[in-house]
């Protein structure tokens, strides 16, 4: 079974944004890298995804004009097999990244990234859907606080911890770096 690394809008966009954290940013750029040089050494292919939507202006940092739709500073600078630029919250989604997975013999996915509920979970589900089989390396995604309905802020972790659990036995394997790491064997590369 051929294996990916997927690294979803892992991304400069970020750090322009309100919300960003830098201190979890930093945790996870750790994790993130972790990954991507393990696969690296395993010879797993590389895919990043990047995100870029809204209005076409330089003040939005997820529109290309900006400058920001680029990898994240300190993001390890491993050669992808492929990017794509996807404008949805599914990878899968009019990227042709489907396409590629297919024509590359690619039937198992890690999923790494940011928003961890979002783009990342989003990738996942359908993912799944599809066919594919996936570890979602939750140690190697990145989310931030958000106010509930109630007005209340949902904590970073509780989202991470939500998404995991909501993934689990349904729609994905749930690793940490060095158990996706491990759970790759020369067969699946």
């Amino acid at each position: 079974m051929h294996t990916c690394l997927l690294v979803i809008d892992a991304q400069e966009s970020f750090r322009h944004r309100p919300y960003f954290d830098p201190t979890r940013a930093a945790a996870y750029l750790a994790a993130q890298n972790a990954l991507i040089k393990g696969c690296e050494a395993r010879a797993i292919p590389i895919v990043r995804i990047l995100h870029s939507d809204g209005p076409e202006l330089a003040e939005n940092p997820f529109a290309r004009a900006s400058g920001y739709v680029r990898p994240m500073d300190g993001l390890a600078g491993a050669e992808p097999a492929a990017t794509f630029i996807k404008s949805r919250h599914s990878a899968l989604v009019g990227t042709g990244l489907d396409v590629w997975l297919i024509r590359n013999g690619v039937r198992k996915l890690m999923v790494s990234g940011i928003r961890t509920e979002q783009c990342c979970e989003t990738t996942t589900r359908h993912a799944s859907d599809l066919g594919w089989d996936v570890d979602f390396v939750s140690e190697a995604t990145l989310t931030f606080d958000m106010q509930q309905p109630d007005g209340q802020i949902l904590r970073a972790d509780d989202i991470v911890q939500r998404t995991a659990t909501v993934l689990m036995d349904r729609f994905a394997t749930i690793c940490t770096v060095e158990q996706a790491l491990a759970r790759t064997t020369a067969a699946d590369r």
